[in-house]
Parts: structure tokens; C-alpha cells; sequence
């Protein structure tokens, strides 16, 4: 349209009475308010925009994870590095929306000022997560053991022998040979004395 406005205007052709003036400007402050960060609608979208990149980054790095995975040998590292990378994207969008929406950014700055004694609250609650987070980047980076390796744990039923099939941010996940599944903190695989039966390929 604006191609077509220009091009009436070096005709000198363009008849725009005040009227259609009046709604264009009337539309275009209406789209204009719409967007706003400010007004639900505006935050509405602005959240549904960023959901919709988030989304895409995830799934890219899901494709890319999977392209890569069938070039490697060991997929351990490559799987905890694919759901740090998409838990760090899910956090980066929702601080950029609540840095984006002003009321959020205020009750931000608000929750700031309290935040000595939130973290201490969070810290103590959040003790043993982040503790089987932890646990788990020492499994990776140590390589103590590998999705695929055979291996004998104790557990509150006795010592088990499972195959690993997941280590994720914060469970070890074993197959045993009933096919019964044991959902493992890892913390807990790295306090317990582990015996490798055999290495995955």
C-alpha cells in the first residue's frame, strides 16, 4: 500500500480526505497500543512471540542433538548438554518477558530488595536438587560412568544390576534385567560404590 501511496504522491494524483487520514492514524495508534508492553493484549502477544522463539531454539537444539548423536559413540555428555542448553533458553525467555513487561520488571525490583533472605530460604529448600544437579555434571565430566554401561548399585531392595539408559540433570535412570525401570538421584550414584559390569558401546 505504501508503494502505491508514494507513487500517487510524485503523480500528485493521491485525493486522502481528512476523514481516511483520521482512521489511518486511528488504526495505526490502535496497533500501536495493541503492542504495547503495557496493555494485556500487548503483553499477551509479546509473551506468545517469545514462547513461539523458545520453542523454535528448543527444537532446533533437539534436531541438532539428534544429528550430532548419530556421528558420536557416547551420547552421555551430548544428552545433559541438550537439556542444560533448553532449561538455559526456557530461563533466558522468561527473564527477557519479565524484563520486557514493565509490571513484571517492578515487582522484580521489588523482590530484589529481599532477596538475602529469599535465598537462604531457596537455597535450604532447594538443598538436594541442586545437589543431584551438581552430582550430575560430575557424572558427566568425570565419566564415572556412560549411558549403555552394565552396572551393580545397592539400593533399599539390595545390591541391583541395571543398564544406564539416562543421565539427566538430576536422575540417573537404569533398566534392569526384569525391564523394570529405577529412577536414581544422582547423588545418590555418586555417594554409592558403583561395580561396571561391562562399558557401552
Amino acid at each position: 500500500m505504501t508503494i502505491f501511496v508514494s507513487i500517487a504522491v510524485m503523480q500528485g494524483t493521491l485525493h486522502v480526505s481528512n476523514t481516511e487520514l483520521i482512521c489511518m492514524s486511528a488504526y495505526l495508534e490502535l496497533f500501536g497500543t495493541a503492542l504495547s508492553p503495557r496493555s494485556p493484549l500487548g503483553a499477551l502477544l509479546i509473551g506468545a512471540l517469545i514462547l513461539g522463539l523458545i520453542l523454535i531454539v528448543v527444537l532446533l537444539i533437539r534436531r541438532s542433538v539428534r544429528h550430532v548423536a548419530l556421528h558420536l559413540s557416547d551420547t552421555t555428555a551430548l544428552q545433559f548438554v541438550s537439556e542444560f542448553a533448553q532449561l538455559l533458553t526456557c530461563v533466558f525467555g522468561f527473564v527477557l518477558y519479565a524484563h520486557l513487561i514493565p509490571e513484571l520488571r517492578a515487582l522484580g525490583t521489588a523482590l530484589l530488595a529481599g532477596v538475602s533472605v529469599v535465598s537462604v530460604v531457596v537455597g535450604m529448600a532447594a538443598q538436594s536438587t541442586l545437589g543431584n544437579v551438581i552430582a550430575g555434571f560430575s557424572l558427566v565430566l568425570y565419566r564415572q560412568i556412560r549411558v549403555g554401561d552394565t552396572i551393580q548399585i545397592n539400593s533399599p531392595l539390595g545390591v541391583v544390576t541395571a543398564k544406564v539408559e539416562v543421565i539427566s540433570l538430576g536422575f540417573t535412570q537404569l533398566i534392569n534385567a526384569d525391564g523394570h525401570e529405577l529412577i536414581v538421584p544422582n547423588s545418590v550414584m555418586m555417594g554409592n560404590s558403583i561395580i561396571r559390569l561391562s562399558r557401552g558401546l
